[in-house]
């Protein structure tokens, strides 16, 4: 599941849960307001306007769900999260293709020296998803471009 770069919902706050929230935690807080919100669950005497809210709220909490109970949709979006959060808060250095990037095989880690003497590293594994890359001793911000 791809997520997109445009502004999403906060699965998160959707649940009133944090990121690091134990799976229990999520699902506890997910049943919690599945019930309270779920359509079969509703009062017969609530405004029409308010039952299609309440039904939204919980198409929400259950879409909040599904990326965030699942242990591979929930690591996508915490990372699409992540980089989401350092292009807000640090500066974009440079745009580098991973080619130009030097590659140890001892690691398995492609590095690349920034200005200030430290490094931006990424392994192997994380080429696919992750495309901003912090320096290990600045603020600067690189993104791989595939």
């Amino acid at each position: 599941m791809a997520f997109e770069r445009i502004k999403q919902k906060d699965w998160y706050e959707v649940l009133g849960a944090k990121p690091w929230d134990s799976p229990a935690e999520l699902k506890r807080k997910y049943q919690k307001l599945a019930l309270l919100y779920h359509p079969d669950k509703q009062e017969a005497d609530v405004p029409a306007g308010e039952v299609e809210e309440r039904v939204q709220r919980f198409i929400e909490i259950d879409q909040a769900w599904k990326i965030l109970g699942n242990e591979e949709t929930k690591k996508e979006y915490d990372l699409q999260q992540r980089e989401d959060n350092l292009t807000k808060e640090w500066p974009l250095h440079a745009q580098i293709y991973l080619e130009d990037m030097s590659w140890n095989e001892d690691e398995q880690l492609y590095t690349l020296s920034c200005r200030c003497g430290g490094n931006y590293s990424v392994s192997k594994s994380e080429t696919k998803d992750v495309s901003l890359v912090c320096c290990d001793t600045c603020s600067l911000v690189i993104e791989i471009l595939q």
